[in-house]
């Protein structure tokens, strides 16, 4: 992606875009879950989910290696990728490379209901993250948990947050990661069905190493810590490039964290609704763009005088802007074709599409 700079101008204020994939899943696409409970929920879940474009693990053409160069890019450094467990960025192009480059890593451990690396399960990028490979080796296919006898997981020789248990068959990962990693798991327990040739499932046991079962936990320690690390901007960045470039389909829980309560948690009795939840933004009526998409020129309409910030692809904010009551015209000759962002103070969010 290029992160061109460009400036539009509006009396005195001056905006910098830059392109950013839009943090909205597409209209309508959990509408058939709405208001269903229980099995119901799961099952019309992972029908919305199900049938994605799948990738080969390994291929001369687009692999799982292409995709999470563009998915786990480090933001600061476009030809490198973060690594998950210890957060390091490392160079993209060295893939493997005898060890020493990076690795790819099943979050839901491809032992847990013996899937290997088929395409399906064992390549869906949605759970697959770039890893160290000494901290892959480590983690193998423990659970996850608090950890009991904490050894710290080490990277070049320095403290990475996560631990192995040196008592129990588990793994906990750094803070920053612990929701993530929940989210990820979950999303797997709801995707990959009996229809599906293999049926996931969350547990609360500890399973030994060589144990194939198709379950993973600890449940109660991931709904914990899916509560305490909340959804960032990160994840809802993934979400979209693995939907909007890729795979065609998104992980429920990034979009509404809420559905973890009422697929296991306290709310599994309760009919689930959007409308009375905090899911995505929604864009509030009175703010207009037009025309949109847009060629050269764009209307931004509002009443009142309001802020705003412009985003960048990974969420953080670029500039903050004062915008004047009634309609704003802005050249956007210059922008290179694609989706922009902008958050207005009021709550709402608003995208144009910038035609070539």
């Amino acid at each position: 992606m290029n992160y061109m700079q460009v400036r539009l101008t509006w009396g005195s204020a001056i905006l910098f875009l830059f392109p950013v994939l839009l943090s909205a899943q597409p209209v309508g696409y959990y509408q058939p879950a709405f208001d269903l409970a229980g099995p119901a929920l799961h099952q019309a879940l992972h029908d919305i989910i199900d049938q994605h474009a799948t990738y080969p693990y390994t291929s001369s053409q687009t692999d799982v290696w292409d995709i999470l160069k563009v998915t786990d890019r480090d933001p600061n450094n476009p030809s490198q990728v973060l690594l998950l467990y210890c957060g390091e960025s490392v160079d993209a192009d060295q893939e493997w490379n005898n060890g020493k480059g990076w690795s790819r890593e099943h979050v839901w451990a491809k032992s847990r209901g013996n899937f290997g690396n088929t395409e399906g399960p064992g390549t869906d990028v949605h759970h697959l993250r770039p890893a160290d490979p000494s901290i892959n080796s480590t983690r193998n296919n423990r659970a996850f948990d608090a950890c009991i006898a904490c050894n710290p997981v080490l990277f070049n020789n320095v403290a990475t947050g996560s631990f192995s248990d040196g008592q129990s068959w588990t793994f906990e990962p750094r803070n920053a990661i612990k929701g993530d990693i929940a989210r990820m798991i979950f999303y797997m327990a709801v995707r990959y069905e009996s229809s599906d040739g293999i049926d996931l499932a969350l547990t609360d046991s500890v399973l030994g190493q060589t144990d194939k079962q198709p379950l993973h936990g600890k449940k109660a320690t991931l709904l914990a810590w899916h509560q305490q690390d909340p959804v960032d901007s990160r994840e809802q960045y993934r979400n979209d490039v693995i939907e909007q470039q890729f795979q065609g389909n998104r992980n429920p829980f990034i979009d509404y964290p809420e559905l973890a309560d009422h697929l296991w948690g306290a709310r599994q009795q309760e009919s689930w609704s959007p409308l009375a939840t905090s899911g995505p933004p929604v864009p509030v009526p009175h703010v207009s763009l037009h025309p949109n998409p847009a060629k050269s020129w764009l209307r931004i309409h509002l009443p009142g005088a309001q802020s705003a910030q412009v985003l960048d692809a990974m969420g953080r904010v670029c500039q903050s802007l004062v915008l004047q009551d009634g309609g704003t015209v802005v050249d956007i000759q210059s922008l290179p074709a694609g989706q922009y962002h902008l958050q207005f103070s009021d709550g709402s969010t608003h995208s144009f599409t910038k035609l070539p």
